[in-house]
């Protein structure tokens, strides 16, 4: 299950695309797998990246893995990668973790070469507001959650740096509720209507039925767990002229950004 959605990265063939805070992979193994790109996952975790790594094994041993994976430890405010090194960058459920997630914004642009995409997701304003009215536990956990995001605000500290946003969505919307029964019921897992979601999800992942995308599909601009921002680095030329790429024109969200 991803969060990013592939089709507004405009991913092309042998082009570096950065996982920042890849945590166990989900997002850097799926593009390993569909897409002929350099991918690095760089996490903070040890013993995540050794999950990723664990987890991707068997696609590169089965011949199903069309890019080039590789995963590393690092510190999100100081990469070790020169400037304008990526196309592509994905920092997916990790701002709201880190106390200076201004400066980490710094290091993406930094590592984003002009003309790259920056797709930012970070958990959507009312549902992660509902976790933290019913579960205090859910948020004060060692590298829990130490902040709610306003999409405006989080827009505007990555338009801050001189990026262009380009488009946006909500998803997950069927895992929010789940979210507010682990709340409600935190540390107990055991409790059937916590295990019956929890089946229901994994049920969903696996064989996606048309009914609940459809659902979801309905339901995710109220309640998406997630919300994702999707931006570009300008060119030279961009910067000049203040233009917002074609990538920009293939979303319903963009067009109604331009109209606005």
């Amino acid at each position: 299950m991803i969060t990013v959605d592939p089709k507004l990265l405009n991913l092309q063939p042998g082009q570096r695309v950065l996982d920042l805070g890849c945590g166990e992979g989900r997002h850097a193994i799926h593009f390993a797998i569909t897409d002929c790109v350099d991918i690095f996952g760089v996490d903070l975790s040890p013993a995540d990246l050794a999950t990723a790594a664990e987890r991707a094994r068997p696609f590169a041993d089965n011949g199903q893995q069309t890019g080039r994976l590789q995963l590393c430890v690092g510190n999100a405010l100081q990469l070790p990668f020169p400037s304008g090194f990526f196309d592509v960058v994905i920092c997916s459920e990790v701002l709201e973790h880190i106390e200076d997630y201004q400066g980490v914004l710094h290091e993406i642009f930094r590592v984003l070469r002009p003309s790259g995409v920056f797709a930012a997701t970070v958990p959507s304003f009312f549902p992660e507001w509902v976790c933290w009215k019913l579960s205090d536990a859910y948020h004060q956990v060692e590298g829990g959650h130490i902040r709610i995001f306003r999409e405006k605000k989080l827009r505007q500290a990555i338009e801050g740096l001189g990026l262009n946003y380009f488009a946006r969505h909500k998803a997950h919307a069927l895992h929010a509720p789940y979210w507010w029964l682990k709340c409600l019921f935190w540390g107990q897992d055991d409790r059937a209507v916590v295990r019956q979601y929890h089946r229901m999800l994994v049920w969903d992942m696996m064989a996606r039925p048309r009914i609940t995308r459809w659902l979801e599909t309905v339901l995710n601009p109220l309640l998406g767990k997630s919300i994702a921002l999707y931006f570009v680095k300008p060119s030279v030329t961009q910067r000049a002229h203040q233009e917002v790429p074609p990538v920009a024109l293939e979303t319903d969200d963009a067009r109604q950004e331009q109209a606005a």
